[in-house]
């Protein structure tokens, strides 16, 4: 079983947000600082996927690489393969305020390491939820041929290996809603705070 890296997911524009998601605070910190948090205790290193730059919070940071930049998660997920090839990935977006240590604990605890990933399934949709997942070093050629082939998306990649990937039951049906909008941002105050 290979190591467990984590890979705080936060190299996006933000556009619907209009500020840098990456740097809200609904916790007291920046959401890049209490992701690393989350994930440290699970992981024997964590690191920040990032855009150039943009600011690490003291994260380690991978930055993205070409071919990957440009490519939303998935090319984060791929830069960070290419810096650690024999390490597995467990990443985390940085815009899912709701997540907890419990929901990291419980997929470290279920990993199936001789899959190609191990993530929940969404609550809302029953698909796949591509990024609060362990990808495995066994998938890095799948996911890169998988980008070869000109998709990008990391989901639709979870569903069409739907037999290699473990998926597991979401117990918290909020714990992985993700934050977008200045609207969305309000509401999430809001629940925290409560």
């Amino acid at each position: 079983m290979s190591a467990i890296y984590g890979l705080v997911l936060a190299g996006g524009q933000s556009k619907r947000m209009k500020t840098d998601k990456a740097q809200l605070a609904f916790h007291g910190v920046s959401q890049v600082e209490y992701c690393a948090r989350l994930l440290k205790p699970f992981c024997q290193d964590v690191f920040l996927s990032a855009r150039a730059g943009q600011d690490s919070n003291n994260v380690q940071p991978i930055f993205d690489r070409e071919p990957f930049t440009n490519a939303g998660p998935l090319g984060g997920i791929l830069s960070a393969f290419t810096e650690y090839p024999q390490r597995s990935w467990l990443v985390l977006a940085c815009d899912l305020p709701y997540v907890s240590a419990p929901v990291i604990e419980y997929l470290i605890h279920q990993r199936d390491p001789q899959k190609l990933a191990t993530a929940y399934t969404s609550a809302r949709d029953g698909l796949p939820e591509p990024l609060c997942a362990i990808y495995e070093s066994r998938g890095h050629k799948a996911l890169t041929d998988y980008f070869n082939s000109g998709k990008q998306c990391p989901r639709k990649f979870l569903i069409i290996n739907a037999d290699n990937v473990r998926q597991l039951s979401l117990q918290n049906k909020q714990a992985l809603d993700n934050i977008n909008t200045p609207d969305e941002y309000k509401q999430a105050m809001t629940d925290l705070s409560q």
